[in-house]
């Protein structure tokens, strides 16, 4: 019999493939019958003689065509050669015609393009550098403590109880809000989820249908951005002043608000307890709901912070949503929602039917550490760490960048804004100092609508002070280079006066 299977078939022995024997066997049978090499009605070896060409187990031939057959890719009988099955199966033709066909993209969601076009989440390749923003130092984390309440909730883990949000964590968490933070709630309105973006998807899918009006802050979280996009909301940004978003006189009503009063997002500003008021009413007016984020309003330095937003509303209009990743260490993936108590069992329904579950031993190991204080303890100590570090930045940055930046010092959080010069293109600066080593974000992608302002986006909290030091020597040494080679520049025609830059991220204001 000649070696028909010559130039078909060419096993790799050893090492030399990372696939088995069976497995290559197996792809390039398949692959001969799909393009045509193997054509309909063609009769293959016998399972002895595949063997005996290939020079490999007959065990190993006689399953691979056992499975082809199944599949329905040979015909096989007692006592005859195996064929290759006709080409009016119907299932086969679909085959071949994609194995020779370019085949065309599977078309996408317009949520999936929004995805695809969104500069959020802002990605960076490798291990986090300095001066990465929202980051906790988790070198500085009692990790010794919470294994010890991970392994002691991880032997009494329940087996089959069906509460997806465990009692004890409502409790803990419900007790240490309304101390720290001035939260009036019931335990049955907390809902605890992977992560505050996880809460923040799931109040815009609960709320929002397509097309609804979404106000949200600019510049503001581009996280809030993508979850109202992904819900089908028409996103506005509203511009800010001293006092958070500023919405008076705009005649626009919308279904929803999303604002972050206690340390804004990214300018680090505190809404006063009078434009709360404002907002709570104006929300009432136009039956609107807002969403409070408080990310990390847990770290206040100067003065003494405001309860929250949602301790203030009488009408059961706010939703809260905080994170466990920034008070802890990032890797602690829980974050929560409380949410008005005529809607607290629907959120849990809609909870439950997205599967947006933290597991019960994460939960009781964070209950654990909440009741024995060492997240209270903890927060105390980062809140002296992070108030030096955060001090040590303005003075380094003073030091090596003041001539380029203008800086409001940030009452509390994880990060500063530094205020660029309106000629400076902020994502160029940016890019240059990732050259460099240096994280920074770009004040202009944090606008939904005009970009009017330019600047750096810089964390301190997870940075010691050499780490500060040397990274602010780096920023002084880019700007510095930047401005020297913009001076050699020859100067561009004066074009009149020119229009702000619309951020892609959103319609405009």
């Amino acid at each position: 019999m000649d070696d028909i299977l010559t130039g078909l078939i060419d096993i790799e022995y050893g090492s030399a493939s990372s696939e088995t024997l069976t497995r290559q066997l197996y792809n390039q049978l398949r692959a001969s019958i799909l393009n045509g090499a193997l054509p309909p009605g063609h009769r293959i070896p016998s399972s002895r003689e595949c063997a005996r060409q290939l020079g490999i187990a007959r065990n190993t031939v006689s399953a691979v065509i056992d499975q082809l057959a199944m599949e329905g890719y040979l015909d096989v009988a007692q006592g005859r050669r195996p064929t290759v099955a006709a080409a009016e199966d119907k299932l086969l033709l679909a085959g071949r015609s994609i194995a020779r066909k370019k085949p065309r993209p599977l078309p996408v969601s317009h949520w999936a393009e929004c995805v695809r076009k969104s500069d959020w989440p802002f990605l960076n390749s490798g291990p986090p550098r300095p001066l990465a923003t929202v980051l906790a130092d988790g070198r500085l984390f009692p990790h010794d403590i919470w294994a010890r309440c991970l392994r002691r909730a991880a032997r009494r883990a329940p087996t089959s109880d069906p509460a997806i949000n465990r009692a004890s964590l409502r409790a803990a968490l419900l007790r240490h809000l309304i101390e720290h933070r001035g939260v009036r709630a019931e335990e049955r309105q907390i809902i605890l989820m992977p992560s505050a973006q996880a809460a923040l998807e799931l109040i815009a899918r609960v709320l929002l249908d397509a097309g609804d009006l979404a106000w949200v802050e600019s510049p503001g979280y581009g996280g809030a951005r993508a979850a109202l996009d992904a819900a089908g909301a028409a996103v506005r940004g509203i511009p800010l002043d001293r006092n958070g978003i500023a919405f008076s006189g705009r005649h626009d009503r919308p279904r929803l608000i999303f604002v972050t009063p206690s340390h804004q997002h990214p300018t680090g500003r505190l809404m006063p307890v009078s434009r709360r008021q404002q907002l709570l009413g104006f929300a009432n007016e136009v039956g609107a709901a807002i969403v409070e984020d408080d990310y990390d309003s847990e770290f206040h330095y100067d003065g003494r912070p405001v309860a929250a937003l949602q301790g203030l509303d009488e009408s059961g209009r706010v939703f809260y949503v905080g994170t466990f990743s920034k008070s802890m260490f990032s890797e602690v993936r829980s974050g929560y929602a409380i949410v008005p108590p005529d809607l607290a069992d629907l959120f849990e329904k809609a909870q439950r039917h997205g599967s947006h579950i933290v597991p019960a031993a994460v939960q009781d190991a964070l209950a654990e550490f909440i009741d024995d204080g060492h997240f209270a303890a903890h927060i105390r100590k980062m809140t002296r760490v992070y108030r030096s570090r955060r001090d040590h930045l303005l003075q380094a940055l003073h030091a090596h960048a003041g001539d380029h930046l203008t800086i409001e010092p940030p009452a509390g959080g994880m990060q500063l804004l530094a205020h660029l010069a309106p000629h400076w293109d902020d994502r160029d600066v940016v890019a240059r100092l990732a050259q460099a080593g240096i994280t920074a974000r770009a004040l202009s992608q944090h606008f939904t609508g005009p970009i009017t302002g330019a600047g750096l986006f810089l964390g301190f909290a997870a940075w010691n002070e050499t780490e500060i030091d040397k990274a602010a020597a780096v920023i002084g040494d880019v700007l510095g280079r930047m401005q020297a080679s913009r001076r050699r520049r020859p100067a561009a025609p004066a074009s009149g006066n020119r229009r702000p830059r619309q951020s892609p991220a959103g319609p405009k204001a």
